[in-house]
């Protein structure tokens, strides 16, 4: 484990773990890269290099005040490639990630990137417009704004049990994988956490999603409450015709859990693939 150094001198924490070709996973809101660990030993036995790497302001990378837009974001992304030389490279992006890569795609052309892969992605974007009437306005998110602002600790208790589909999903995951995502969550800077939901929920990554070029794959529940299928996974297959589109039907957000032999086994066969 180690860190590399943002532009502004953040330092992001990062794990590395394994050889040959890297896969870079990317986390989403507000957790950090451990909530990739049902994925991560899949992939290092597969003979992948897995490299996971906290976002700026959560987990164990450094808390600034500010750099919590999408242009500082994938910069960021871009240390971490450059710092670890990465190449032929695959970015897999959960939920907020997925907005990192549709960003670096553009702003950093995509360098080093072979594949792209998003889960649960908030790509091409949440905003309400003509082209995406089944998203959300400003108003939407100012009642998690302010159970952040109100009391952080027990507006994340329930925020994961809709994360993860208990009471609606059949499956649901155990106690301690919602203590475990919770005490991810509490890491992380109040100010990140705050800042990050108008980064994910007001960005509208359309423009950026027309510079991925490389092959793609999108997993996605049909019961996503959080980011919901028809307003992000469903638009971008549209815009992405030749990726590969996957509905797991009736699954919630938090499928790296409550789904994790599937998207396992559709990334894995995805990266042969590619």
């Amino acid at each position: 484990m180690a860190h590399v150094e943002a532009s502004d001198g953040t330092a992001i924490h990062v794990r590395d773990w394994g050889a040959g070709r890297p896969v870079v996973l990317i986390h989403g809101w507000p957790l950090n890269a451990d909530s990739w660990e049902p994925q991560i030993l899949a992939l290092r036995d597969a003979g992948y290099r897995v490299v996971s790497y906290d976002r700026r302001g959560f987990g164990r990378s450094g808390q600034p005040a500010q750099g919590y837009d999408y242009d500082t974001l994938a910069d960021d992304l871009d240390a971490v490639m450059r710092g670890l030389s990465l190449d032929d490279a695959v970015l897999v992006g959960f939920s907020m990630g997925g907005g990192e890569i549709a960003r670096y795609m553009s702003r950093h052309r995509g360098r080093g990137v072979s594949a792209v892969a998003f889960v649960s992605s908030v790509a091409p974007g949440l905003p309400k417009s003509a082209a995406n009437p089944d998203g959300i306005t400003e108003k939407d998110i100012e009642p998690i704004k302010a159970g952040i602002a109100g009391d952080r600790a027990e507006f994340l208790r329930g925020f994961f049990k809709m994360f993860y589909g208990v009471g609606t999903f059949r499956k649901p995951v155990s106690q301690g994988v919602l203590d475990w995502t919770w005490g991810m969550a509490m890491q992380a800077s109040p100010i990140a956490t705050l800042a990050c939901v108008d980064a994910f929920g007001l960005t509208d990554f359309t423009a950026d999603v027309d510079a991925i070029s490389c092959p793609a794959l999108i997993l996605h529940g049909t019961a996503d409450q959080n980011v919901p299928h028809k307003a992000t996974g469903l638009r971008l297959s549209k815009l992405l015709p030749k990726a590969r589109y996957v509905e797991y039907d009736g699954a919630p957000h938090g499928v790296l859990a409550t789904n994790a032999d599937k998207v396992n086994r559709d990334l894995l066969a995805f990266l042969r693939e590619v």
